[in-house]
């Protein structure tokens, strides 16, 4: 039953999260915020890890007891494109914040109502990813606790610079917080990225000396 919930509560957060990158993009044809275009590839990443999540706790729980070798492959091979997936978003977003030139940013309304959208959204999926690792261990599922404190934390960082610059678009103080939200969200692609290909590569080197 609670690997039923697992599988409902990471297809609930999939779906949802699907009309993001679509909105912001769209959202793009308006304005040109470096914090909209970082917030965009942001949330293309985290589709693409909550996807991912999403397929290997379908292979994990649907098919029997895997074998503890199958287990440990599907989850460092997700582990491993997620981080690769979150560095390279993190990069890109870094170099857009540096070399964008300071202008009229256009309309940032979508990416804003996205974000306070998202705040209250992956709020609750937070606690409900908690809630469920709790009453039963799972690392799918600790994995997206964590993700999606992370979004939540972003999201409201996004909500702040885009609200600034929607209520003073002229204002020299909106370019400083346009380049300072983008940075926040570059970093915590890179950090995220980073601690998840660590951890993989932790537990491969752990899987070796345990095989020899």
């Amino acid at each position: 039953m609670k690997k039923r919930s697992g599988q409902r509560t990471l297809l609930a957060s999939m779906l949802l999260s699907a009309p993001g990158p679509l909105v912001i993009g769209a959202g793009l044809f308006l304005g040109r915020s470096t914090t909209q275009i970082a917030d965009f590839i942001r949330r293309s990443a985290e589709l693409v890890a909550i996807i991912v999540s999403w397929l290997v706790y379908r292979l994990l729980h649907n098919s029997g007891e895997p074998s503890t070798v199958r287990k440990e492959k599907l989850e460092r091979t997700a582990k491993l494109c997620v981080g690769a997936a979150m560095c390279l978003s993190g990069l890109v977003m870094i170099f857009i914040a540096l070399s964008s030139s300071s202008g009229e940013k256009g309309n940032v309304i979508p990416g804003l109502v996205i974000a306070v959208l998202g705040v209250t959204t992956n709020s609750w999926f937070w606690l409900r990813y908690r809630k469920l690792n709790r009453e039963q261990p799972d690392a799918i599922l600790a994995v997206q606790s964590q993700l999606y404190f992370a979004k939540a934390l972003v999201d409201g960082c996004v909500t702040i610079a885009l609200s600034v610059i929607a209520a003073a678009p002229q204002a020299p103080i909106s370019r400083y917080v346009d380049l300072v939200g983008s940075l926040i969200v570059a970093l915590y692609l890179l950090v995220n990225g980073l601690l998840t290909i660590r951890g993989h590569n932790a537990k491969s080197s752990d899987s070796v000396l345990q095989n020899k």
